[in-house]
């Protein structure tokens, strides 16, 4: 399993290039070819969570296309693997979910290394987010990998267990409810006095980035937004 597929995902296609880039550097690092499909589009989650169960299929299959001869795809994401994982086997069968990972997962459990070879010296606070915690089962694997991390001092983050609100478009849908969740998120995070705020996804971090942005304006020393993906790529 020396070859992998990298599956960056649209949130980072469009807005977070710099993370797909960094689990490149951080898996390039322990010795592994990283391959870029050009055909890859969207995981199809957000089709299927709004019902559009064919527009849905459409895309896995399309991953399936994509992907179909690698043994191993490592996303930045837990949300699109969780997809992956636990939807596509009802929308196409076969077994290309199974070998989906997110990056975290394939480091501690496929290549069995917790520390990567990063240095980081800045305080942190960690958010584990929704679908990594829920749907995938990640437990301590994120942070396991950043306690590994040369120079790092993480700061334990209050209620790390509630939602940040974001939960695709959830957002969009129930607008009060999830701004009252960001709201107790960015107090929390705020709170820690962290530089960092870390997490699996994009997704989330760009909600929680939004609450501390606006949280900044008054006050000062909220934690800036980073993908933990980022702090493994850090050179010594």
């Amino acid at each position: 399993m020396n070859r992998i597929g990298l599956f960056i995902t649209c949130v980072n296609d469009a807005l977070y290039p710099e993370t797909p880039k960094a689990v490149v550097t951080v898996l390039e690092r322990l010795g592994y070819e990283v391959d870029f499909p050009q055909a890859q589009t969207c995981c199809g989650q957000m089709h299927a969570n709004s019902g559009y169960r064919d527009h849905a299929t459409g895309l896995a299959r399309g991953f399936e296309r994509a992907f179909g001869e690698y043994e191993a795809i490592v996303t930045p994401s837990g949300s699109c693997a969780a997809m992956a994982r636990d939807q596509y086997p009802d929308l196409i069968g076969g077994g290309i979910g199974a070998r989906v990972y997110e990056l975290s997962e394939f480091l501690i459990d496929q290549a069995g290394v917790d520390d990567v070879g990063a240095r980081f010296p800045h305080t942190v606070t960690y958010h584990p987010t929704c679908h990594g915690t829920r749907a995938l089962g990640l437990g301590d694997k994120p942070l396991r990998l950043l306690r590994a991390v040369g120079g790092i001092e993480l700061i334990d983050l209050p209620e790390p267990d509630q939602c940040c609100g974001f939960g695709g478009t959830f957002a969009l849908k129930n607008a009060e409810v999830s701004s009252a969740m960001l709201d107790d998120k960015c107090r929390n995070a705020a709170g820690t006095g962290a530089e960092y705020l870390a997490a699996a996804d994009n997704s989330c971090l760009s909600h929680i980035g939004g609450g501390l942005s606006r949280a900044a304006r008054a006050s000062r020393g909220v934690p800036k937004p980073i993908h933990y993906a980022e702090i493994l790529a850090s050179a010594p």
